[in-house]
């Protein structure tokens, strides 16, 4: 049955829309600090994620992770944890709903109930310069929840193991010591690191194009406090065509954790000061 239109229809339309989230009252990052600590640090740990594999690697506050693509085009799918914490991860809706559906240089990642803390400020981006394309497409998105097996076996059938979730799930097991059904519960939402997104104006659906990234570009993080990070190098390569596929070109990721003398006492920022009590008695 075809709906009819109000009489009112393109008043309602044409109502402005609100900001969610105003930000302009949250704790801005120092990034004058944090980009002076930049010109002056040292390597002290490397993982590199293989092609359709994780890796993770411990990254103390006041340190920076740095990611960058080596020998080819390739996106990646990261999960930040506290590093004594796998309870305190990486709330990729709530850094959506605040700092938009991709990231750049400045914006920073939150973790999620009940902490609800800045865990990284990205201090550098390459691709900054992409910008939007003629698409609606943008580099680093926090849209996409993962490539993972369950989904790919309701639409096709079969049981592929190295999509971006069955990878995060064998990296953590092997992180902490846990079994892999532990190690799945605590593997969450990511950021897609690299990979080139955005909605199709006419039907609204989340769409990948072939990345920009290149060889040598890179994005890194400023630690706010101590994280695991753990990093799938997503079996689409550079996500263009194909997704969760043994036929797509991919290639590694280097993971870098780099040291500044100048926030080695950097100080981390506290859980969210909230009550926890829901409107009932403390206590209840």
């Amino acid at each position: 049955m075809t709906q009819t239109e109000p009489s009112d229809a393109d008043v309602r339309r044409q109502i402005a829309p609100v900001i969610c989230y105003p930000t302009e009252t949250l704790p801005q990052p120092e990034l004058d600090r944090i980009d002076g600590a930049r010109a002056a640090t040292s390597l002290i740990a490397t993982e590199v994620a293989p092609p359709r594999d994780a890796a993770s690697i411990l990254v103390p506050a006041g340190h920076f992770l740095r990611i960058t693509s080596v020998d080819g085009p390739q996106v990646g799918d990261l999960n930040l944890f506290a590093a004594n914490n796998l309870q305190e991860r990486f709330y990729s809706g709530k850094t959506r709903a605040l700092h938009g559906t991709h990231l750049t240089r400045g914006d920073r990642m939150w973790s999620g109930f009940p902490y609800l803390r800045p865990m990284t400020t990205i201090s550098h981006d390459s691709l900054e310069w992409y910008g939007v394309d003629p698409y609606g497409g943008r580099v680093h998105d926090v849209i996409g929840t993962r490539c993972d097996p369950y989904t790919g076996h309701l639409l096709g059938g079969g049981d592929y193991h190295h999509c971006c979730h069955s990878n995060l799930t064998r990296a953590l097991a092997k992180a902490k010591g846990l079994s892999m059904d532990v190690a799945e519960q605590h593997v969450h939402d990511v950021l897609n690191v690299f990979m080139c997104t955005g909605f199709t104006q006419e039907t609204g659906q989340y769409f990948m194009k072939a990345s920009p990234v290149r060889p040598g570009d890179y994005i890194e993080f400023f630690a706010e406090i101590d994280l695991l990070a753990v990093l799938s190098a997503c079996p689409g390569g550079d996500c263009g065509a194909q997704h969760s596929t043994d036929t797509a070109s991919c290639y590694p990721l280097r993971m870098d954790v780099l040291r500044s003398e100048s926030l080695v006492d950097h100080d981390r920022p506290a859980v969210n000061g909230y009550d926890r009590s829901h409107g009932m008695p403390v206590g209840t």
